[in-house]
């Protein structure tokens, strides 16, 4: 049986990478960049002042000049002036280009102007440079500014912006229909029986999914039946690039799954993974290149399965560049007796030193749903039987 690495392995070598499409920049949040961008222009494009004030020549104050003429105000976007004389200064607003002849600025908390005449306090004492963000000094033109595989987020957006890029191209954003199999099932505020139990586990990875980005996410629920099931998968493979379904891949009678995937034609590509939970985890492959995660019915095991395996998935389809692995401390011992990978609920807690600590929040079994609620994640223990003490470091994976 596999190991979760070598799962997650197969998963991404048999994924197909999305197409690409242009958006408007206003758009892209979120997107996964697929190009690189690179400075339109020095940045700063010119010597610009940081700081309101006046800007004067400081090689005058140097030669012990206290007290200065105000030649004209410039405001930022304005073309820049030129000092009559180091005799003179210039009013001057934060962003606007250094006027020619000036090489410094001084803040107006360290200037008293009366009758036009700017007066430097005590405290002002500027030096070639002072307040002043030079040219290129963050990047040149052409430099590279993000790179292909990045996930843009504000900051990633607002350099895109500087470099004067109205549209990017990015990964389209994957189809995903999550499904829900089972009779059992019942949806929120409908009547239910005592033998039923509501719908959770599609409104879980639904949300998971919105909250990691994706926007392409349709819903279905499937009874017992073989046909039916067959009929509905069916659509759902032609119409969309992932699917995730929940239930019906274990080995009962009514878990028709992997037989009617494979009378589709779906490729198995591996069946269970030596993991608790979430061992019965079932992968394949359509004949047009969809994905098909099924996943274990149990909402324990539901969740782990996505976090550890379909969202890394859908993010590697989309050209991410895969970010290091998160490793946090355990807060204290574990006693892990099976042989198989555990993935264990933890909470996120900082002690007064500072540090970040995986606190274990153990379920009560896979159906223990409940027992997630306040939960970050959960950490991956090597198989057993161990006992890993406080202060073991292992691998972290948020919700």
């Amino acid at each position: 049986m596999l190991n979760p690495d070598a799962a997650e392995k197969l998963i991404i070598e048999r994924l197909i990478c999305l197409p690409i499409e242009s958006l408007p920049l206003a758009q892209c949040a979120g997107a996964v960049l697929r190009e690189n961008v690179y400075a339109e222009r020095d940045q700063p494009p010119f010597d610009r002042v940081s700081m309101d004030g006046i800007a004067l020549s400081a090689t005058a104050v140097q030669r012990g000049r206290r007290s200065f003429e105000v030649q004209a105000t410039q405001a930022a976007g304005e073309p820049a002036l030129t000092l009559q004389s180091d005799q003179h200064c210039i009013e001057i607003m934060t962003g606007a280009v250094l006027p020619e002849g000036c090489d410094a600025v001084v803040p107006v908390e360290q200037i008293e102007v009366h009758a036009g005449v700017a007066k430097l306090t005590a405290l002002a004492k500027p030096v070639t440079g002072s307040n002043v963000h030079k040219r290129a000094s963050d990047r040149q033109q052409g430099s590279l500014l993000l790179t292909a595989g990045s996930v843009l987020h504000a900051p990633e957006i607002a350099v895109a912006a500087s470099a004067g890029m109205a549209r990017l191209r990015v990964s389209a954003q994957p189809a995903v229909v999550v499904i829900s199999t089972g009779n059992e099932l019942i949806e929120p505020g409908e009547p239910i029986e005592p033998h039923q139990i509501r719908r959770s586990n599609s409104y879980a990875v639904t949300s998971a999914l919105r909250e990691h980005g994706f926007q392409r996410v349709a819903d279905d629920h499937l009874p017992d039946d073989a046909a039916l099931m067959r009929e509905r998968l069916a659509f759902h493979l032609r119409t969309h690039e992932a699917l995730i379904l929940s239930g019906g891949v274990s080995m009962g009678r009514f878990d028709h799954v992997p037989k009617v995937l494979t009378e589709l034609g779906v490729e198995c590509v591996f069946q269970g993974i030596a993991q608790r939970p979430g061992k019965p985890m079932w992968f394949g492959v359509a004949p047009n290149g969809a994905a098909v995660f099924a996943l274990p019915g149990n909402p324990v095991s539901t969740l782990v399965c996505l976090a550890r395996y379909v969202l890394p998935a859908l993010y590697a389809a989309m050209g991410l560049t895969p970010p290091p692995p998160e490793r946090l401390a355990l807060s204290e011992a574990v006693n892990w007796q099976s042989g198989l990978t555990g993935f264990l609920p933890v909470t996120l807690q900082t002690d007064d030193w500072g540090r970040t600590w995986a606190v274990p929040a153990p379920t009560n079994g896979s159906g223990d749903f409940s027992a997630l609620a306040q939960t970050q994640g959960f950490v991956e223990l090597p198989p057993g039987p161990a006992q890993y003490s406080k202060g073991f470091v292992t691998r972290l994976h948020r919700w």
